[in-house]
C-alpha cells in the first residue's frame, strides 16, 4: 500500500506542475487577453482618473512591456500610468527600492499629487518598500500575486528558477540574486519593510490557483483581501482583477489631495 501510494505521488505532481505550466502559458502568450478586451470593465468608457498618476510595478524578471495592457486601460479611465523603469526588476531588493522612490518622486512632481503604485508579484513588495518609506507620494497601493509574509514563497518552476539565479550569482553573475538578498543587510531590510505597518489604503489580490507564488503569503493583513481565479501570470489580463482595481483606484481618488495646492 505505502509503495503504491509512492509511486502514485510523483504522478500526481507531475500532472499538477503541467496543468500549472498551462495555465501560466497561456496568459504569456496572450490567449487570455481577447476575453478580457471583450469584457465590460474594458469597453465601458469611464474617465474617473482626473489626471491621477500611477506606476505600475512587473514582477521578479519582468519587463514594463509585460505590463502595458493594465497601464493601457488606465490610460482609457483618465489616469497617467508610467512603467517603473526597473529593467527586469533583478538584484538587490534594496538597490530597486531606492530607484522606485526617486520614479515615483518624479511623477508626484509630474502629476501634482500622491500616485497610485500597481504592483505584481515582487512588483507589490517593491510598492509596499517605497509607500512605507513615503507615505506622502502615495494614494493607495494594489499588489496582486505579491507574497509579502514571504518572499521566498516560491512554488513548482519558480522555485527551481530561484535557486538556479542563487547559484549563478555564487559564480559571480552580477546583477541577478544575491546571497546578501537572502541572508544579509538587504534580505533584513526588505523584512523589515514589508512588516511595518501601511499607513496607504492597499488591497492584496491573490489566487489560490496562482502556481507560482503561495496564496496564504500574499494575505498582508495592512491590506483588503481580494481574492481571484487567475493563475500568477494570467492576473495581468483577468479581467475580475481590472473590476477590483477599478473600484479601489476610484475611491483612492475621491479621497487624494493634491500636493502644495496644485490642482490636477
Amino acid at each position: 500500500m505505502t509503495l503504491g501510494l509512492e509511486v502514485e505521488q510523483p504522478g500526481r505532481r507531475l500532472r499538477r506542475s503541467v496543468r500549472q505550466l498551462m495555465r501560466s502559458l497561456g496568459p504569456a502568450m496572450g490567449f487570455s487577453t481577447p476575453a478580457l478586451l471583450r469584457h465590460p470593465v474594458w469597453t465601458t468608457r469611464v474617465m474617473e482618473g482626473g489626471g491621477t498618476g500611477v506606476v505600475v510595478i512587473p514582477g521578479f524578471g519582468g519587463l514594463d512591456a509585460n505590463l502595458a495592457l493594465l497601464r493601457h486601460w488606465l490610460r482609457r479611465r483618465g489616469y497617467v500610468p508610467v512603467g517603473a523603469r526597473l529593467g527586469m526588476n533583478l538584484g538587490c531588493s534594496d538597490a530597486l527600492v531606492a530607484r522606485l522612490e526617486r520614479h515615483v518622486e518624479h511623477h508626484v512632481g509630474r502629476t501634482g499629487g500622491p500616485v497610485v503604485l500597481l504592483g505584481h508579484s515582487r512588483g507589490g513588495m517593491l510598492g509596499r518598500l517605497v509607500a512605507v518609506r513615503r507615505p506622502e507620494l502615495v494614494c493607495g497601493l494594489a499588489m496582486f500575486g505579491s507574497p509579502v509574509l514571504d518572499p521566498l514563497d516560491a512554488r513548482g518552476l519558480a522555485a527551481r528558477l530561484l535557486r538556479v539565479l542563487v547559484r549563478l550569482s555564487a559564480f559571480g553573475v552580477r546583477g541577478l540574486l544575491d546571497q546578501d538578498c537572502l541572508t544579509g543587510p538587504c534580505r533584513d531590510a526588505t523584512a523589515g519593510g514589508l512588516a511595518a505597518p501601511l499607513r496607504v489604503p492597499a488591497v492584496s489580490i491573490y489566487s489560490r490557483d496562482d502556481g507560482v507564488v503561495g496564496w496564504r503569503s500574499c494575505r498582508d493583513p495592512d491590506a483588503e483581501w481580494v481574492e481571484v481565479g487567475s493563475s500568477h501570470t494570467g492576473m495581468g489580463t483577468d479581467p475580475v482583477l481590472y473590476g477590483v482595481l477599478a473600484v479601489r483606484l476610484a475611491r483612492w481618488v475621491a479621497n487624494s489631495v493634491p500636493i502644495k495646492g496644485r490642482a490636477r
